[in-house]
């Protein structure tokens, strides 16, 4: 009879750790805010790795959008329910969050949050946004173009006007047209109602090849833009990996997945105390260079050995 209490007693112990193990993570239940054009998949998979479970001990409040006009809105919601941190992947959706609030902690993902003046230095943001810094890499791009396409002479530079970083890429990209011997044609477009106009300038102009400039406006019109480069039989550099898979020419940019994966340990860091002011703004360090191959026999080029021996990812 000892011995059959004995069991029992054992097997109702086993049971209950069972079950605490089981049960929600005592304390309260966190909330992340979420602004932008996309999910953020990568930055909730770092999340999960590092203990936050949606519905246990985590809750997002995502708020996105193909319509960049609506991150204003987007960002006082997030300041009213309240959460307890946002996660911003670019620079408009850093800007409208920073224009929010200057109180909840802010995690960024985007070209130089120094120079756009939403943080103070790398090492000592100073405020309330910390993340990651993406080097500008547009005269990169138009280095990389004009070596594959050695006869573009005239590149159109499709840019977004409001965006923070805009200036910078200009300057990056003259500098670097200069040196090349090649005639930058600007062409700007702010909103997603003002894409068809820009097509068709770009096509008046009959440029030779044709740089994009990263920015949610031009990726919520991928396919659009893309369909537009092969109709008018135009090689196209951009800045994401997606716009080659989904028929682009050639990209060249930081690895978002690997940054929005890294913002997680931020956001972990920040929900158990560290102040963002005190947390330095790490730096992009894997690029990767995509180009297309059977976008390139459409279009009749021939990429160059040495560029092609360079890239990371080709479609065949």
């Amino acid at each position: 009879m000892i011995h059959r209490r004995s069991v029992v007693v054992a097997a109702l112990a086993l049971v209950a750790v069972s079950l605490a193990a089981e049960a929600p993570t005592v304390g309260p239940v966190r909330t992340i805010g979420i602004i932008g054009h996309a999910q953020a998949p990568s930055f909730e998979e770092g999340l999960r790795e590092l203990g936050w479970i949606e519905g246990k001990n985590v809750t997002f409040a995502r708020r996105l959008s193909t319509d960049p006009t609506e991150l204003a809105k987007f960002a006082a919601e997030l300041v009213r329910i309240p959460v307890d941190v946002i996660f911003a992947g670019n620079a408009a959706s850093t800007r409208a969050a920073v224009e929010a609030t200057r109180a909840i902690p802010i995690i960024t993902v985007s070209a130089d949050p120094v120079k756009t003046g939403v943080a103070s230095s790398v090492s000592r943001p100073g405020a309330n946004v910390t993340g990651f810094a993406i080097t500008q890499l547009m005269g990169k791009r138009l280095e990389m173009l004009v070596e594959a396409i050695p006869t573009a002479r005239r590149v159109a530079f499709l840019v977004n006007p409001t965006n923070p970083n805009t200036p910078a890429f200009r300057r990056e990209a003259e500098a670097v047209a200069r040196a090349k011997g090649v005639k930058l044609l600007a062409f700007e477009v702010s909103g997603p109602e003002q894409i068809e106009a820009a097509l068709a300038a770009v096509a008046k102009a009959r440029p030779d090849a044709c740089i994009v400039a990263g920015d949610p406006v031009f990726t919520v019109a991928q396919q659009r833009l893309i369909v537009a480069a092969a109709r008018h039989r135009m090689p196209t550099m951009w800045e994401y990996r997606a716009f080659v898979e989904a028929g682009g020419l050639m990209s060249y940019g930081a690895y978002t997945g690997d940054l929005y994966r890294g913002a997680a340990t931020y956001a972990d860091r920040i929900l158990k105390g560290t102040r963002p002011a005190d947390l330095p703004i790490d730096q992009a360090t894997r690029f990767e260079l995509s180009i297309n191959l059977k976008t390139a026999h459409i279009l009749n080029i021939t990429i160059p050995r040495p560029v092609l021996l360079r890239a990371d990812h080709v479609v065949q």
